[in-house]
């Protein structure tokens, strides 16, 4: 059979009457749905692949550091208990960046007696990092690296709302292997958990996300790739149960712990809170007397939305925007006042010798002392009978390694109830009995705390303390 002339030439618009390019037509077209349906299954399994867990862990993965070195267990340790010699370890856990500045919280037990705190970023790079301030009774503890470059911010949930059975994602040192990734989800909420004889938990998150040795001070994360929690404890000989502090319970202490008035000695005289329900803003609540925001004209129940470029959410936010900045410096401040948005220009002061007074027990004792509110210690006297028997007390935030109080064994979290024969119900109570003249009289100067259900007295060595400052 001839082939039809039209069909001598190599082209694909062939006529109809054509059955070899009509082949060919057919053979192309087939290929390319071929491809196309290929093409569009490999996305779909791209688009499965890439879960909402997925998402969640690249969103806060550079932000968690891992966290070495080594420590003495002694004789203030449990090991001690056993008869076991002094001898140095090699402890690990993790860190979560809360300030671009290189400011990291974490588990204050991961830190505690390391001598050469080393940290390790996601990007592989080293620094070594310095102990900031440390709240032991809450087992958290800030830390800060000279980092080189602007270091990622975690993104910061909310644990007011956290669902019982929603998915979390634990991130972590685990047992010393980098940036471990667990999921399970939340099991129950405000557990109480007693590890070992000084140190106890109180309102923890627990989840069954796998936490191990080394993801202390992890944060735990919700689908969003927010942090609604700092990983803390595993319950020894179960399986699949760890639990974590609240966010909202670790800022509100970190807030504390990086105040301007801690690290640098700065004023600024605002007391504030989060706005329930609300993304942005913290509330006035108070505004100390003759302070630069009382001088500005801050009331209460103004709202403050930013403080210079940063957006305020939380106690924290306000902190963080207000370090480094010098005394007299003007620091623009936004508020809603009466549904009107209103700007203040706000100048830090020194922070004056009467709240300075507060560093004599530091000084003195080794001692960082917290006032309690009268309604507070009512409440706390409720939960520690013992306390029933006082009229008021200081919470030990903070104790000083080497110090007087630390050679005692004080512990953060106890509440000093007394010095010598004076009660020491306020700051003003302790700076009374510590700037007499007759103090070396008193030395060794006793004392009396409250732990739990416990009350507990020893003596300070003053006289050694006195001999170090000069």
């Amino acid at each position: 059979m001839r082939i039809p002339a039209s069909c001598s030439r190599p082209t694909l618009l062939a006529p109809a009457d054509c059955p070899a390019r009509r082949s060919l037509w057919s053979r192309v077209l087939l290929a390319v749905a071929i491809g196309v349906v290929t093409a569009i299954a490999a996305a779909a399994i791209a688009s499965d692949r890439n879960t909402p867990i997925v998402k969640a862990i690249a969103n806060v993965k550079d932000s968690v550091v891992n966290i070495h070195g080594q420590k003495t267990l002694g004789a203030a340790d449990e090991i001690a208990a056993h008869g076991e010699l002094p001898r140095r370890v090699n402890g690990m856990g993790t860190g979560v960046v809360i300030d671009e500045r290189g400011y990291i919280i974490t588990n204050f037990h991961v830190v505690d007696g390391v001598q050469k705190i080393e940290v390790t970023l996601a990007d592989g790079s080293n620094y070594i990092a310095q102990l900031i301030a440390s709240d032991g009774a809450a087992d958290l503890a800030v830390i800060k690296i000279n980092a080189t470059n602007k270091l990622p911010v975690i993104a910061t949930g909310t644990s007011s709302d956290i669902l019982i059975g929603e998915t979390v994602i634990a991130v972590g040192n685990a047992y010393g292997y980098e940036n471990t990734v667990t999921e399970g989800i939340v099991s129950a909420l405000h557990r109480a958990v007693q590890v070992s004889d000084s140190q106890g938990y109180e309102d923890l998150i627990q989840t069954s996300a796998q936490i191990n040795p080394g993801n202390s001070g992890g944060p735990l994360v919700n689908i969003d790739g927010e942090m609604i929690g700092i990983n803390v404890a595993v319950r020894a000989g179960a399986q699949g149960i760890g639990f974590a502090i609240p966010v909202n319970k670790a800022m509100s202490i970190a807030a504390k712990l990086m105040s301007v008035e801690r690290l640098e000695k700065h004023w600024h005289g605002i007391v504030a809170e989060e706005e329930p329900g609300a993304h942005q803003g913290l509330v006035v609540t108070s505004v100390e007397k003759e302070s630069p925001a009382a001088q500005v004209g801050l009331k209460p129940g103004d709202v403050i939305t930013a403080v210079g470029t940063q957006e305020i959410a939380r106690p924290l936010d306000l902190e963080r925007s207000f370090l480094g900045r010098r005394p007299g410096e003007e620091v623009p401040l936004v508020i809603q006042r009466n549904d009107k948005s209103v700007k203040l220009a706000l100048k830090l002061a020194e922070l004056p010798s009467r709240a300075a007074d507060a560093d004599l027990a530091w000084d003195i004792l080794g001692l960082r002392l917290s006032a309690i509110p009268a309604a507070q210690f009512k409440q706390m006297q409720t939960q520690s009978p013992r306390l029933a028997a006082y009229r008021g007390g200081v919470t030990i935030s903070d104790v000083r390694p080497d110090s007087p109080a630390a050679r005692r064994y004080v512990h953060p979290g106890d509440v000093l109830v007394g010095l010598h024969i004076w009660e020491t119900i306020s700051l003003e109570n302790v700076n009374y009995i510590l700037t007499r003249a007759d103090l070396a009289d008193f030395d060794p100067i006793k004392f009396y705390i409250v732990r739990g259900k416990e009350t507990f007295y020893g003596h300070f060595d003053v006289a050694m303390k006195k001999a170090n400052r000069e």
